[in-house]
Parts: structure tokens; C-alpha cells; sequence
């Protein structure tokens, strides 16, 4: 039995400025992307959806090939040529003939001239491979494109937010492929969507309803099916088919498929006011943050955050905090390469003042980079790598690029050359920071620092900020996305 089995992944936000490149693709000091035996020794023994490929393939004693494993932190477009060299890579490879493919990809990959990458990968996969049994594993926020269910066999999508369920998405997207494989099987897929896009700062499965729509998948599988998936969409996509959609597996039981697709669908719209997002003025989040007797606690800066398309460098939560007075503070992260490169050259122990952050200009929400003048000493200097403990993508290789921690005497601020979520405590312990000997935590983060900071954090507090993820759609200028769709829209009933 020969396999293909292949990753490529992007979330895009066609709100963010920052470009998406092949090299923003790559991975370790010299940004090359991965394939073949260093894609192998990278993701085997991970909790990622590739290592649980890499074991299944293994458990059935097939031949495998690893074409690429592509993936970049969200941002903007991901660029034509881009695309084409990875999705080559994938063609190539299963031109030369395989038993089947599994695939590691997000569902919310939109490139310079296509809506959908990952459904035009499938249609063009499937053109080649007329009958190649194709499994897939998806994030969370795919938007669900037709060209998706009707090119691949058998999808499984996340069914946790933060993502701690990478390696067993994988597993439940592969398990029916070597069924079919064998004949034991026969996927059948139904899928659907509702016009609303779901905020993402609702959408964390601790909270309602994702946290009961999510339940209700597992209660799905153990009643029949062989997968079932709510995407709760990424709403930073302005696209026509992004929000909220689901796709059921069954063994040739199309009727139960829908069944249960229905099910999910009707529940997330009749609870889609609980997926709408209150604001709350940043100076009374750092108000609430001076009260705090118990620590340490997490100011989230959830306009920006890399997870969903941030540029990562804006200072207006950071400022207000060092304005505020507030003591014992660590900032995770600024992205600024110049600032890097500004204090390196200074060294340990220098004393420096630096203008940080506001390098970018966002244009899609009408502002200008501001960056902020910030004297502090070189505390640290690192080469910025190092491996999630878990349980967000275990033992994944995190590369921030070259890495300054800057000490104004109050806040501690990690300065990176790469864009890194906040999800694990070695963003910090990797920099010689221990999280939880400060009294404030600030985070570029949404949901996903909830994998590795909430378990230690007394208190949350959600600061609005300024960026391209912010959480005020009222500042996102949506042409392309379908309307009517909630809650743009006063929307009352799903659309047919």
C-alpha cells in the first residue's frame, strides 16, 4: 500500500497587510519548507495532525511520501506563485500513483485569485485521481466551500477551540479511509451552512454554544457516524461563503448524514445571538485590572494577535498598560525584525530607547502604524525556537526568529522576528520568563492562549485594542461576503 500524505495550511485574514509568501511557509533558521524526511523527523511523535497521518500510515505498515508540509501563521492573501508550488508539490506526487491521500489542511486558505484554495487543491486532485480515496482533516474555522465535500471522501474538522485536537482530527479523518481501503466502509457526506458568522472570541469550546454544538459531534460518532464536524468559520475572511457550516460522515447512510447535519445547523442558529461579541472600553479593562489581588492575570489583546491575521506590532494595549503603572508585567509578543535588530546590536545589558512597534500600516480599517518610544534594557537574546510542551501541538517545533526581551523596569516585553501565537508556556519559558512568578500577562492572543495560560491565570481580562482582528466588525469593510448574514444583518431565518 503506498500513501500520500501531505500538509498545507493557512488561515486568511484578506483584512491583514501582512504578506503570505512560500517563505513565511518555512520553518527553523533557514525558513525552507518542508518535505520528505525533515517534514518526517519534524511532525513524527507531534501532536499534529501530520504525526497522526505519519502513525496511521505506519500502524498499516503502508509506504508513504511527504511531498511538503506547508504552514504559515495567518495572514494576508497567500500569493498565487505560493500556492501553485505547494499544491505542485501534492500533484506530483500523487501523479505517480498512490492508494490514497490524507490530507493536513485549514479551510480558510484564500489566495490572491481564488476564494477557495483548498477546494480548487481537491478539484484539481480529484480531476487527476478520478477514484483516489481522499481523507482530510480541517481547523475549526474552515469556510466550507462545495468544491471541499465534493472532491474528498471523507472531512473531519477540530472539535476544540483552543486546537488541542489536532492529532485526533487526523485520526478520525484517516480511520475511514483505510475502512474504505478495505471495504469495510462506504463515507457517505452531507454538509450545509447557515448565513451568520460567528464571533471568534465566542467561539471557544469551554463557552456556549460551541462548547454543547461540540458535544453533540462526539454524541454523533458514537452514535453512528464516522465523522461530524460544526465549523464555527473564520469571520475575518471577506468571501462569500465564510461563517458557519457542517459536514456529517456516515457509513452509506445519507439520510442520517443530513439528519445530523440539520441537527447542528439548527441549533447554532437558533443560539446565534450568544456567538455575538460585547465590547468593553480598554480603560475600564485595565480599571478591573488594578483591583486584582490574586495573580497572576491575563490582559488579552485580541485585535491582534497572529492567530487570526494580526500584524502583531501595534502598542496601543501594550502602551496603556506601561501609561497605567501597572508592575511585574509580561508582554508576549511584539513583532518588530528592526527592533530585533536595533537591540542585538546593542547587546545584553545595554540601556537602549527604541521606537517599537507600528511598523505596518493597516489600510483595510483605515489606520497608520504608531510606533511607541520605549527606553528599557537588553535583557535576553535568543534564537527564538523552541518546542510546544503542549497540549496545543505538542512537540511541534515554535521558531519566533531571532528574540529580544526588553525590560522598561515594570513590563518585560518579548520582541520577536516571527509571528507566534501565545498558546504555550514556552513562549515565555523559552525566554527566561516564568509566567507564573509576574502579576500580568499581557497576550496577542483570542482563544488559543486559553491551551496553555488559562489552567495558571486567576483572571481574564479582554482588552480592545487596535488591529485587523479587532472585534468590532463595525470596522471591517465586507463587499464580497453573502448577505443577508448575521450579525451584519438583522437576519431572522435561515436563507434556503
Amino acid at each position: 500500500m503506498r500513501l500520500v500524505i501531505a500538509m498545507m495550511k493557512h488561515e486568511t485574514n484578506t483584512f491583514s497587510p501582512v504578506p503570505t509568501p512560500l517563505a513565511r511557509f518555512g520553518r527553523g533558521g533557514g525558513g525552507e519548507v518542508l518535505e520528505g524526511k525533515v517534514a518526517y523527523d519534524a511532525y513524527k511523535g507531534t501532536g499534529s495532525g501530520l504525526g497522526a497521518f505519519i502513525d496511521l500510515a505506519e500502524k498499516h505498515g503502508a509506504d508513504f511520501e511527504i511531498p511538503i508540509a506547508a504552514e504559515a501563521w495567518p495572514s494576508g492573501h497567500v500569493y498565487d506563485e505560493a500556492y501553485e508550488q505547494i499544491v505542485a508539490k501534492i500533484l506530483k506526487a500523487v501523479e505517480k500513483g498512490c492508494d490514497a491521500l490524507l490530507l493536513d489542511l485549514h479551510g480558510a486558505m484564500v489566495t490572491q485569485s481564488r476564494e477557495d484554495g483548498e477546494g480548487e487543491l481537491l478539484a484539481r486532485l480529484r480531476k487527476l485521481a478520478p477514484r483516489l480515496p481522499i481523507g482530510v482533516a480541517l481547523d475549526m474555522h474552515t469556510n466550507f466551500y462545495p468544491a471541499i465535500a465534493e472532491n474528498a471522501n471523507v472531512v473531519a474538522g477540530y472539535q476544540t477551540y483552543p486546537h488541542i485536537d489536532n492529532y485526533e482530527t487526523a485520526i478520525r479523518a484517516g480511520k475511514p479511509i483505510f475502512a474504505l481501503l478495505k471495504g469495510e466502509a462506504r463515507p457517505t457526506m452531507a454538509w450545509g451552512n447557515r448565513p451568520m458568522l460567528p464571533h471568534v472570541m465566542r467561539q471557544g469550546t469551554d463557552d456556549f454554544p460551541n462548547k454543547e454544538l461540540q458535544e453533540m459531534t462526539r454524541r454523533m460518532e458514537r452514535e453512528g457516524a464516522l465523522c461530524a464536524t460544526l465549523f464555527t468559520g473564520f469571520p475575518h475572511a471577506d468571501i462569500s461563503l465564510a461563517g458557519l457550516s457542517a459536514v456529517v460522515v456516515t457509513d452509506n447512510d445519507r439520510k442520517l448524514a443530513e439528519k445530523y447535519r440539520e441537527e447542528l445547523l439548527d441549533f447554532a442558529w437558533s443560539n446565534r445571538q450568544s456567538f455575538v461579541y460585547k465590547l468593553e472600553p480598554l480603560a475600564d479593562s485595565l480599571g478591573r485590572a488594578k483591583q486584582a489581588t490574586q495573580y497572576p492575570v491575563v490582559l488579552l489583546d485580541h485585535y491582534d494577535n497572529a492567530a487570526s491575521g494580526g500584524t502583531m506590532d501595534t502598542m496601543t494595549v501594550l502602551g496603556a498598560i506601561i501609561d497605567s503603572g501597572l508592575d511585574s508585567v509580561a508582554a508576549f509578543a511584539i513583532h518588530d525584525p528592526a527592533a530585533v535588530k536595533q537591540m542585538i546590536a546593542a547587546g545584553v545589558g545595554a540601556k537602549i530607547t527604541i521606537k517599537l512597534g507600528g511598523k505596518i500600516d493597516m489600510p483595510s480599517i483605515g489606520r497608520k502604524g504608531e510606533p511607541r518610544e520605549v527606553t528599557g534594557t537588553v535583557k535576553l537574546i535568543s534564537n527564538g525556537q523552541y518546542h510546544n510542551r503542549g497540549p496545543a501541538s505538542r512537540g511541534v517545533l515554535m521558531d519566533m526568529g531571532p528574540t529580544v526581551v526588553l525590560d522598561t523596569g515594570k513590563v518585560e516585553i518579548v520582541v520577536i522576528s516571527r509571528h507566534q501565537e501565545p498558546n504555550d508556556l514556552g513562549c515565555f519559558l523559552s525566554v527566561g520568563i516564568d509566567p507564573l512568578e509576574k502579576k500580568y500577562l499581557m497576550l496577542k492572543s483570542r482563544i488559543h492562549y486559553r491551551a496553555g495560560f488559562k489552567p495558571i491565570a486567576k483572571q481574564i481580562i479582554e482588552c480592545a485594542g487596535v488591529g485587523v482582528c479587532t472585534s468590532d466588525y463595525s470596522m471591517l469593510n465586507f463587499k464580497k461576503v453573502r448577505r443577508p448574514i448575521y450579525p451584519l444583518d438583522n437576519v431572522n431565518d435561515p436563507q434556503p
